[in-house]
């Protein structure tokens, strides 16, 4: 059965776990293969932090209608890459064409307000993208004889499936503002760019001068020997005995035989710029299956399965949360300081209040941020708090014990600085103190 978020963990996930992540990506910033060096071999990352950042700043707002990720876009656009790079592909790395396309939407909506400058600069960089795609612009996708999209060798197919999707969602936008895509080869119809899409997966699901379908199982011509070590091994289904890993390798993996596991669905990394193909399991750059293939293609699958509805894209989105409310004077609890911050020779300021509140199911639950900073010239270590009255989950603290410490990736806090962590529950403000900590 479907699982339903209560609006009260909805509004956990999104003003918790959601909002303090992006705050922690933001102020930490940095490469996750500069700490995870073993993926440099494989999944290096080439195009840096700030397409990621400007991403989920794009998808926050989206899903949350909160300014301060659209001031984000406005403000970080230019000095982030997002209004400069004018992209000619879409991946798991490159985020930029998703930014702009997205924060193209935005300014379709009307929601750009005094960002409309900057958010025009996003938008002719999503156009760029687009007509590359149908060679219709300055510098163009190359294409196979076929007229498959080709980027690379390696898994070429995530560079199909997530342009095409872009490629779709933009037919929409343009669709539902009665727009038409500016490209240096003349006006192109929103249409024009959903039939692109539509002929790149007509080309994945066999429609190629091979006739050969790169999902398998899917038609009668479709990869047999996938670069996957679980569609190589017999099943246990087949054959119980035990299998060790390195003797399925030996064993299985290593035959030039058909998959006993046929891995129904899953899109391999597709032909050469050539439209040539070999299916041979070790030739992973063509016959690796990855998620970041089939998750693209099954929002054009979608769109195309939908027809033509005429929905407009660009209507007010209603937003997974709640409309806020402002609890009424008498019924809001009042913010109180900590005996601390009210103390002006404690070296050690600590700030609360409540930022919003709602309702679900006849009660009224509050957020409440707490700004702690540390007033002294010295720098703030092996922090203890004392929270009590506390009646629902906290973000922004450790615990241990019966007291609160800092975050796991913060071990003390520099003079002047200022540390903040919420809370939700349906009280009072809860208590909060300070029980011992040193400067040094």
């Amino acid at each position: 059965m479907p699982f339903l978020l209560s609006t009260y963990y909805i509004h956990i996930l999104i003003f918790g776990f959601c909002f303090q992540l992006f705050d922690f990506a933001d102020k930490y910033r940095g490469k996750y293969d500069s700490s995870i060096t073993v993926a440099q071999k494989y999944y290096r990352s080439v195009s840096g932090y700030n397409d990621e950042l400007l991403w989920a700043a794009a998808w926050l707002y989206q899903a949350s209608n909160n300014q301060y990720y659209l001031n984000y876009l406005g403000k970080n656009g230019d000095s982030m890459g997002g209004t400069g790079w004018a992209m000619t592909e879409f991946g798991w790395d490159v985020k930029y064409a998703g930014v702009q396309t997205l924060v193209a939407k935005f300014l379709m909506q009307g929601k750009a307000g005094m960002h409309a400058p900057v958010f025009e600069r996003y938008h002719q960089k999503a156009e760029h993208f687009m007509c590359s795609l149908i060679g219709k612009g300055t510098r163009n996708v190359q294409k196979t004889p076929g007229g498959l999209m080709f980027r690379q060798r390696w898994n070429n197919m995530q560079f199909v499936t997530s342009a095409s999707f872009l490629a779709t969602v933009y037919s929409d936008y343009l669709a539902s503002s009665r727009g038409t895509l500016r490209c240096a080869a003349g006006n192109v119809a929103p249409t024009q760019l959903l039939s692109f899409a539509k002929s790149q997966v007509d080309y994945l699901l066999g429609d190629n001068p091979r006739g050969t379908s790169y999902m398998v199982g899917y038609g009668n011509n479709f990869p047999r020997q996938v670069h996957h070590r679980g569609s190589s091994i017999v099943s246990i289904k087949v054959d119980s005995k035990f299998i060790a890993c390195r003797q399925g390798y030996a064993a299985w993996y290593t035959r030039k035989a058909s998959d006993p596991n046929v891995l129904t669905g899953a899109v391999v990394g597709g032909p050469d710029a050539y439209d040539n193909f070999a299916d041979e399991r070790d030739n992973y750059e063509q016959t690796e299956p990855a998620t970041y293939n089939n998750a693209p293609l099954l929002g054009i699958l979608a769109r195309l399965g939908s027809g033509n509805s005429g929905y407009n894209q660009l209507l007010p989105e209603a937003v997974p949360v709640p409309k806020l409310v402002v609890a009424k004077p008498k019924a809001e609890p009042k913010a109180k300081s900590t005996p601390n911050s009210a103390t002006t020779s404690s070296p050690i300021s600590i700030q609360q209040k409540m930022t919003t509140s709602w309702n679900e199911k006849g009660r009224t639950y509050y957020r409440y941020s707490i700004v702690m900073t540390n007033k002294s010239s010295k720098t703030l270590k092996d922090l203890k708090l004392s929270i009590s009255k506390l009646y629902g989950p906290i973000w922004g603290l450790t615990k241990s014990g019966n007291s609160y410490g800092f975050p796991t990736y913060l071990n003390s806090l520099p003079a002047g600085k200022s540390l903040e962590f919420v809370y939700i529950h349906a009280a009072s403000p809860a208590d909060v103190s300070v029980s011992s900590y040193n400067l040094a």
